[in-house]
């Protein structure tokens, strides 16, 4: 790790050294720690020529800003440089000037959290530690799972027992010795952590460990260098434990003290109205209050989220805000952001939709301003919510007796 230089805790501003597990020492669970980095050193080594001059197009590009050692072994699947689309015809529904979409749903085990995943496998292998082991709603475990399995490491899966099925059947499939646990996703967590203290096993829990932010913020790189160096004025990213929106953040701050952005956008963070304790930590400026999690948005389903506090940090030094939206909405965006844009997002990833919608009909988001979401899963990982947002397909008789009625009904061909 060339360019890290300690890790500072968000809760205390203690700086320690990287021999340090995974929180601060001092502040302990509630002490999450960030990963800092030599920027003068960095400067020179990565700047815009250099990136136009780089063939490597994944989230390794930005390795500089990675805590990976120059010799360390990579997952073979490639993560990152998923592609930013700007859609007009969504952006009109919306009610915004110019809409750009970042599809990590194209990850290679459908969703964001493989930027993470990836980082911590190659951490696990270069540490010595066959065991990846982690507590998740689904997505983060099935591509803990599939990272691991990549590189010959076995791991070991503690999720809720609302986990949707075929983010179940990616974990088997990977190989994982998946644990379903009878609770909610803070008993998943709870006993993850014990079995990693027990064990011995590389945590792969993103709220706690601070290297795997690192990878979640290559998406705001990206998202910079996709969009010429000029990032949209607004970022609209779900927050379940707070880490992605965080890594975002930190990704525009880190390009701006390199000099390859001029200016930051402001990110807008969005909960389900059904777990929403870091909306309710925003809005009232006090520590975080527990809730029972209950949305049908399963990957942003957290009543007790670790990394709220990075989360808050991150609306509110970008000078950005807080929504919620109801399930209503978020199935209504999954209807209109695959009717209008082609991109299948799971429940999670349509509440950045909805609540960019919701924040633009409040004044919240100007209109004239310009936007990107963030997809941060495919909607394949979770058909039955899904299912829900559509209705039934049409049965037809084999010989296609209504076939024309049908037709006339969905407006596709002219009444006799």
């Amino acid at each position: 790790m060339s360019y890290v230089l300690n890790l500072r805790c968000v809760l205390c501003g203690r700086t320690h050294s990287t021999k340090v597990p995974y929180t601060c020492p001092e502040c302990g669970e509630d002490g999450i720690l960030d990963v800092q980095y030599e920027y003068s050193a960095v400067r020179g080594k990565l700047n815009r020529k250099v990136l136009t001059q780089r063939s490597e197009f994944s989230h390794w590009r930005y390795r500089e800003l990675l805590p990976i050692d120059n010799d360390a072994i990579l997952p073979r699947l490639q993560v990152g440089w998923t592609p930013t689309y700007q859609d007009d015809a969504l952006a009109r529904h919306v009610g915004i000037r110019t809409l750009h979409i970042k599809d990590d749903g194209r990850n290679p085990t459908g969703s964001l959290k493989d930027r993470a995943s990836a980082v911590g496998a190659a951490r696990a292998l270069s540490e010595g530690n066959r065991v990846i082991c982690c507590a998740s709603t689904g997505n983060a475990a099935s591509s803990s799972a599939g990272m691991a399995s990549s590189l010959g490491l076995r791991s070991v899966i503690f999720v809720p027992q609302r986990a949707p099925e075929p983010k179940l059947a990616q974990l088997l499939i990977f190989g994982a010795t998946v644990f379903r646990v009878q609770g909610a996703y803070e008993d998943a967590f709870r006993l993850s952590q014990q079995a990693c203290q027990r064990w011995g096993w590389y945590n792969r829990n993103c709220a706690i460990n601070p290297y795997l932010i690192e990878g979640k913020k290559t998406v705001g790189f990206e998202i910079a260098e996709q969009l010429g160096w000029v990032p949209p004025e607004w970022v609209a990213v779900s927050i379940g434990d707070g880490c992605t929106i965080a890594g975002a953040w930190k990704a525009f701050r880190e390009f701006r003290e390199l000099g390859l952005i001029n200016r930051t956008p402001r990110m807008l963070g969005v909960q389900a109205t059904g777990a929403a304790p870091v909306t309710n930590a925003f809005q009232s400026g006090k520590p975080l209050c527990p809730v029972t999690a209950n949305t049908i948005a399963d990957s942003i389903a957290v009543g007790v989220p670790r990394n709220w506090r990075k989360a808050v940090l991150a609306v509110r030094e970008s000078g950005g805000a807080m929504v919620n939206v109801t399930d209503a909405e978020i199935l209504d965006a999954m209807r209109y952001t695959g009717r209008l844009s082609g991109i299948f997002a799971e429940p999670a990833a349509a509440a950045s939709v909805a609540g960019l919608k919701r924040a633009v009909s409040e004044g919240i988001v100007p209109e004239q301003s310009s936007a990107l979401v963030v997809i941060t899963g495919s909607g394949l990982k979770d058909i039955r919510a899904a299912q829900q947002a559509v209705s039934a397909p049409f049965d037809l008789a084999a010989d296609g007796h209504g076939l024309q009625e049908a037709l006339q009904e969905q407006g596709l061909v002219p009444a006799k």
